[in-house]
């Protein structure tokens, strides 16, 4: 009987572990690196400590992404984390239209900022960036105009 006792008083007590610590990942530049995904689209983010310098594919992110809107999605990591200005940011991206790139690379900066700085991972989790959005879109089906839509019905 006095295994049993022992295993109650573990089981109330259990041995206090310590917390896993994540490292930072960067390579020997001092560059984090991710890919983040939005529908069709795909970005390769590096990301260094700089003056908040951004180029997508060679470009200038204002002229790249002209929209205030896909600038502010792209922003909204630097935003909730407090780092705005504190990162130059080297974006390649391809596939889909201009917004599913904008969600790309929002979640390729998010996951890269992850690497750069892992305490930033709640902020970022609590935020929905970590998570590829999985929406993309519905096939075509046959007998119909679209993925829902019907042809025309015609009585006569």
């Amino acid at each position: 009987m006095a295994g049993l006792e022992d295993l109650k008083k573990e089981m109330i007590a259990p041995a206090a572990e310590p917390a896993v610590v994540r490292e930072p990942k960067k390579d020997k530049f001092g560059r984090a690196y991710a890919t983040g995904r939005r529908k069709d689209a795909s970005a390769r983010v590096w990301l260094k400590l700089g003056s908040g310098k951004m180029t997508v594919n060679g470009i200038d992110i204002e002229k790249y992404f002209t929209r205030p809107v896909l600038r502010m999605i792209i922003n909204q990591p630097f935003e909730v984390t407090n780092r705005v200005g504190q990162f130059d940011v080297i974006v390649t991206v391809s596939g889909g239209g201009l917004s599913g790139q904008a969600g790309a690379v929002r979640h390729g900066v998010s996951r890269c900022l992850d690497n750069f700085e892992p305490e930033l991972h709640t902020a970022l989790k609590r935020a929905g960036f970590l998570t590829r959005d999985p929406r993309v879109v519905e096939r075509k089906k046959y007998g119909k105009a679209k993925a829902r839509r019907s042809y025309q019905f015609s009585k006569r």
